[in-house]
Formats: structure tokens, C-alpha cells, sequence
């Protein structure tokens, strides 16, 4: 009997060392931020669905983990509108792949693609007298993720809509490559792209 207690006594201790994981398998707590700038508005929590308890308030999406973030963001085709279950199984199917392929925490993945794909310039058009002259300009840390994950979003579809390709499958190549800062991938490139019509209207 006391074997027993003693067993149930560890495997307590053992889940409030632990604690909550994101879809019960990837641990939360030990990420690793490589862009200071972007750090803050990167959340990392175990919670993939709060129920858009923060969908009126201004700038709060910063507060939502970025897992959630990327499901919603995958929502946004015509095919694939308010179905956020199957985007949540989408993303933990491919993150089941990322963990196979490198053998690392998924969530650490995707932080370092978002990352790596987030643009620091971009231009906008400022009219002088009629005429319309491209100017580069920094871009916000918030939206860098925001464009991050957006490339990352359009990427996975992209390469899956219409093709043998799953699309966990997309999103798991899209999210290692980014990653790795490969040229060849979708979310990179546009970022590439991005700064580089920005460098040429300074």
C-alpha cells in the first residue's frame, strides 16, 4: 500500500514539474528567443483555444498564444473558414512531423521560422503632387509576426491546395524550412522579397 501512495506521490510531483503541455505532448516553458524585438509579442502558452475571449480588444492579440494565432491565420481561406477543429488538428498533425524530422519541440520550430520570415522593411506610397513615390520604411515588431505568420499561412496552402501534398505535410515543410532560413521556402522568400523592393525605394 505504501508503494502505492508513494507512486501516486511522484507522478503528482512529476505533472506540477511538468505542467500543462500544448496538445498534452510539447512543453511550453523552455523556448528559446533568437530576435529580441519580436520576443514580446510571441506568446507561448499550453491554451490552442480561448474561445476568442480577447477578439475586441485592441492590440490584445499579442496576448494569445502564437500556436492559436497560426490555426486562426490557416482559417482565413475560402475553403477552410471557421473550421477551426480541423485547422487544430492540421497543426497538431504537423507538428507530430517537425518533431520527427528534427527531433526537436515544435513550438521552437515554429518561433524560430517566425523569426526568420518576419520582414523589418517594407514600402508604402506617399503622393507628392499626384505623383506616387514608394518609400521604404521600418515595419512595427507586431506586425512582423503578423506578416510572418501570414506568409507561413499562405505557403501551407499554397503548396497543398490542389496538389498530392497533405497539408500537415506543407505546414511541417514550410515551418522547417523557414526554420533554417531557407531561400527555397515560401515564408522566407516573400520576407526576402519584401526587403529587398524595400532597399531599392530608400
Amino acid at each position: 500500500m505504501s508503494a502505492e501512495t508513494d507512486a501516486e506521490a511522484d507522478a503528482e510531483a512529476e505533472t506540477e514539474t511538468t505542467g500543462a503541455k500544448l496538445f498534452g505532448s510539447w512543453a511550453t516553458d523552455d523556448i528559446e528567443f533568437r530576435d529580441p524585438s519580436t520576443e514580446r509579442y510571441i506568446t507561448v502558452t499550453p491554451i490552442a483555444h480561448t474561445m476568442g475571449r480577447h477578439a475586441k480588444k485592441q492590440f490584445q492579440k499579442s496576448e494569445i498564444s502564437i500556436v492559436e494565432r497560426l490555426i486562426n491565420r490557416l482559417m482565413q481561406t475560402e475553403e477552410n473558414t471557421g473550421k477551426k477543429q480541423q485547422s487544430t488538428r492540421l497543426v497538431r498533425e504537423a507538428f507530430e512531423i517537425v518533431h520527427e524530422n528534427t527531433d526537436e519541440n515544435p513550438i521552437q520550430i515554429l518561433v524560430r521560422a517566425i523569426e526568420n520570415s518576419a520582414p523589418r522593411e517594407e514600402t508604402v506610397r506617399l503622393k507628392y503632387g499626384g505623383i506616387s513615390v514608394p518609400k521604404a520604411v521600418d515595419i512595427s515588431p507586431q506586425r512582423r509576426v503578423d506578416q510572418a505568420l501570414k506568409f507561413i499561412a499562405e505557403g501551407t496552402h499554397n503548396a497543398s491546395f490542389k496538389t498530392p501534398t497533405d497539408a500537415e505535410e506543407a505546414l511541417a515543410q514550410q515551418l522547417m524550412g523557414a526554420a533554417n532560413n531557407d531561400v527555397q521556402t515560401y515564408a522566407v522568400n516573400q520576407k526576402e522579397e519584401k526587403e529587398r523592393v524595400a532597399a531599392a525605394a530608400r
